[in-house]
């Protein structure tokens, strides 16, 4: 049966799950004070990634006595940096369960040849995290950007633990309430919740990560770019914002704006409770349809922000094709662009529910997604 248009479109159709949509203040304007043709190491170039790193302190509210550094290469750089750095001194668990886990696995096992344990679940599950040995070193995924499934909470991870806790946080940063005392090494980039540019990550060291660093050196070739120390001491430049590569200052004005947007309207709290009004507007929407349903098993393991979704119509025989044709459909009406499933992962769909989106434009965009359906499967 044909199915009717809805009358209402979003007014901001991007749900990208990277490089994810803007802050709703955001203007080209906003971006004017950036010290561009400037060294990043003259003084003004120093005071704004100082800045950068401050305001991230405050409105993650992350202790004193962690370092906070911007690093080259987005997350990825931030998670090798840790990973090349930290790894080899004891033995180490790789957790995984979606495509950015299983690379750090293939990274340490295959490039760093270390003989870790491996402990995986398949998309929309998650790795029993009591179950892990954290006298050694964890290395794990916060929120699994493209199977939709989180850490619930820090419960798991022991106080007295003897390993570090190695954690990418990249779709989990200002959207979840990360328990910094579990975390030694928490990485994110610009890119995720905050609705920053690309290219640029942050890696943020506890106490007990600096002294891993300070007093073990790995048994492979450090690149320069990933040289955290120098004669056995951290270099201290690195978390003041004297980056070891040029940083982009457009980029960085960026995520300065979109930091004092995140503060202004209630910081950290008022950030989750966005996401958390976002990703509900899905839950509920699956749980009044019968033909689609969130990836990820558990509820109370499901992403704030990286909503995953399948369709469960049993007319439909080809899931990578008809969601495919679904996705394409909605870019072409211009009301979701960019929610297909990530290539690694089941058939189905992935909506950016980060702080910079609108509950509204969440709500004006599910018709469609009904819409959508119908009419593939009318024409099936």
């Amino acid at each position: 049966m044909a199915s009717t248009k809805p009358g209402v479109r979003p007014a901001n159709p991007r749900f990208s799950s990277g490089p994810c949509a803007k802050p709703p203040t955001w203007n080209l304007n906003a971006l004017s004070d950036a010290p561009l043709g400037r060294s990043h190491r003259a003084a003004v170039g120093k005071a704004k990634l100082q800045e950068a790193i401050d305001l991230t302190r405050e409105v993650l509210r992350i202790p004193d006595g962690y370092r906070i550094g911007i690093v080259p290469a987005s997350d990825t750089g931030a998670v090798e940096m840790a990973m090349w750095s930290l790894l080899g001194e004891r033995p180490v668990q790789m957790v995984a369960w979606e495509s950015f886990g299983a690379g750090w696995v293939t990274d340490c096992i295959k490039q760093l040849k270390i003989d870790a344990s491996t402990h995986t679940a398949d998309y929309g599950e998650i790795v029993d995290m009591a179950a892990l040995d954290y006298d050694q070193d964890v290395v794990f995924t916060w929120n699994g950007t493209t199977s939709g499934v989180r850490v619930p909470n820090g419960d798991a991870i022991p106080a007295d633990r003897a390993g570090l806790t190695i954690c990418d946080a990249t779709s989990a940063a200002f959207a979840q309430d990360l328990p910094w005392d579990k975390l030694d090494v928490t990485t994110f980039s610009w890119q995720k919740v905050m609705g920053g540019e690309a290219a640029h990550g942050m890696l943020i060291l506890g106490p007990r990560a600096v002294e891993r660093l300070e007093s073990y050196t790995p048994a492979w070739p450090l690149p320069k770019i990933f040289r955290m120390t120098k004669g056995g001491k951290l270099i201290e430049g690195i978390f003041k914002g004297e980056t070891i590569n040029t940083p982009s200052m457009l980029c960085v004005e960026d995520y300065l704006f979109a930091l004092k947007w995140g503060k202004s309207i209630g910081g950290l709290d008022a950030l989750m409770h966005r996401a958390d009004a976002n990703a509900r507007a899905i839950w509920n929407f699956c749980a009044a349809e019968d033909w689609i349903d969130n990836l990820a098993a558990d509820k109370a393991t499901r992403s704030n922000t990286s909503v995953c979704l399948k369709f469960t119509d049993g007319r439909i025989t080809d899931g990578a094709t008809f969601a495919k044709a679904v996705a394409k459909r909605l870019e072409t009406e211009g009301v979701a662009l960019d929610i297909g499933a990530y290539r690694d992962a089941p058939a189905g769909l992935r909506i950016w529910c980060g702080a910079t989106v609108e509950t509204s434009d969440i709500e004006a965009m599910l018709p469609w997604l009904k819409w959508a359906f119908q009419t593939e499967i009318d024409a099936l």
